[in-house]
């Protein structure tokens, strides 16, 4: 027998999981840690909420949870309720798949204004984090900025320009969904350092933007390189290139603009009590690729500013960690004997939700090679043991279904669920 411990339970961990059951068979435990009493991570509070086909990957991870093999031991956080060494000790291998949750800050004059906020916090705000749920952004208006090229740029303008309408049959928690549908803003900029053929935005979420009722997406044709150069673009890119083409072609009248400013990079963030205006500089691509600014630069009015460029994973204390890259310090996922980086926490915040599939089976490898079965580790035996003492209140997988059988009675109409946004909530909810 071995004894796994995976920490983290969005889908790093779920594929670390099943990787250890197809790599050990029954000849293994794992318990999957999450400080959350829910689990599915980003699932649940990452993904878009009106993207409700890509959430169904969660009946996935629900399957390998209901093995006789791994257990879901929620509420429990790492560094307060257990630590590292205590881990290590209970087990043959402890593998770190805690994502990559902080944002990364702009770094510039007024970044820390009210009313600069990460996409982490936003997202999880109208994700319903409990983290978050408190956030209430300043949604009054006139203009929000949006900085950043990639997908996650394109949700939260796509959520700030969406009617009530336009959110039925999402799982968005319901107190978002009201200061949305009251919200005074005109016009969100999204500001790109780069140019069009270096986004890294899809075609699909772009697609989106085009259909929306009360927004039009605007893009300036004098940003869009010649055409004939789209040839050479990646496919994935050039379809993206095509919809910001046919945006910059269309003449809608609409109440919302959703503005593409690319060749712009912020500089400064002004305001009094709260943000104002972005300061921003045009930017070009110099030769050997580099961005630089050329000096040249304007002000958009904006009540909020939202900084999607990009996420890092937060320290464990006695955990070799990369500053520069936000990261563990690991070699192929190898932090030191019996621990493991898994997903973002492993390479950073990049790929797609099934490029840690290969990641967490990768994983299940080298506890295979790293690892000898029935070792004297105590394992699951020994957590429990740990945790009572200490008066921890666990979460099952099956509590968790009861609060997810609570989420869904408690839906309003046509939604697949109301989430709980307090921890509080979601013990009642288990315990009644």
């Amino acid at each position: 027998m071995r004894h796994i411990a995976v920490i983290g339970s969005g889908p790093a961990g779920y594929y670390t999981a099943e990787g250890c059951l197809r790599q050990f068979g029954d000849g293994v435990r794992v318990d999957i840690l999450d400080r959350l009493p829910v689990p599915y991570g980003l699932i649940r509070t990452g993904v878009a909420p009106d993207h409700q086909s890509i959430k169904g990957v969660s009946r996935r991870y629900e399957a390998t949870a209901l093995s006789d093999n791994i257990r879901f031991v929620g509420n429990v956080t790492v560094g307060r309720d257990v630590t590292i060494a205590e881990l290590t000790d209970l087990y043959d291998a402890v593998v770190l798949a805690t994502g990559a949750p902080s944002d990364r800050t702009l770094d510039i004059p007024g970044d820390d204004l009210p009313g600069v906020i990460g996409s982490a916090a936003f997202v999880g705000w109208y994700n319903g984090h409990p983290d978050f749920a408190g956030l209430a952004p300043p949604l009054h208006g006139p203009g929000a900025v949006v900085v950043g090229a990639g997908n996650v740029a394109l949700d939260v303008a796509r959520i700030l320009a969406k009617t009530g309408d336009e959110f039925a049959g999402s799982d968005i928690v319901a107190h978002a969904l009201g200061q949305l549908g009251e919200h005074e803003i005109e016009t969100v900029t999204i500001l790109a350092r780069r140019g069009p053929h270096q986004i890294a935005m899809t075609p699909k979420e772009l697609g989106e933007l085009g259909g929306l009722s009360r927004a039009v997406p605007v893009v300036d044709p004098a940003d869009l390189p010649p055409e004939h150069l789209d040839a050479a673009l990646d496919p994935g890119v050039r379809k993206s290139v095509a919809h910001l083409r046919a945006f910059a072609d269309r003449g809608d009248d609409k109440p919302i603009t959703v503005a593409f400013d690319f060749y712009a990079m912020p500089i400064r963030i002004e305001g009094g009590a709260h943000v104002e205006r972005v300061i921003v500089e045009r930017t070009r691509i110099e030769p050997d690729g580099r961005t630089v600014g050329t000096g040249e630069t304007y002000a958009i009015p904006a009540a909020m500013v939202v900084a999607c460029i990009g996420y890092r994973t937060p320290p464990i204390e006695g955990v070799p960690y990369d500053t520069k890259l936000g990261r563990f310090a690991n070699v192929e996922g190898r932090i030191a004997p019996g621990l493991y980086a898994v997903g973002w926490a492993r390479r950073g915040p990049t790929g797609t939700i099934g490029t840690n599939r290969p990641d967490g089976f990768l994983t299940a490898e080298h506890i295979a090679a790293d690892t000898v079965a029935d070792s004297d580790k105590a394992g699951r035996a020994g957590l429990d043991m740990l945790l009572a003492d200490r008066g921890v209140d666990i979460v099952t997988f099956r509590d968790w279904q009861a609060i997810e059988r609570a989420e869904i009675a408690n839906a309003r109409a046509g939604a697949p669920r109301e989430k709980f946004v307090a921890v509080k909530a979601m013990l009642a909810a288990r315990d009644r």
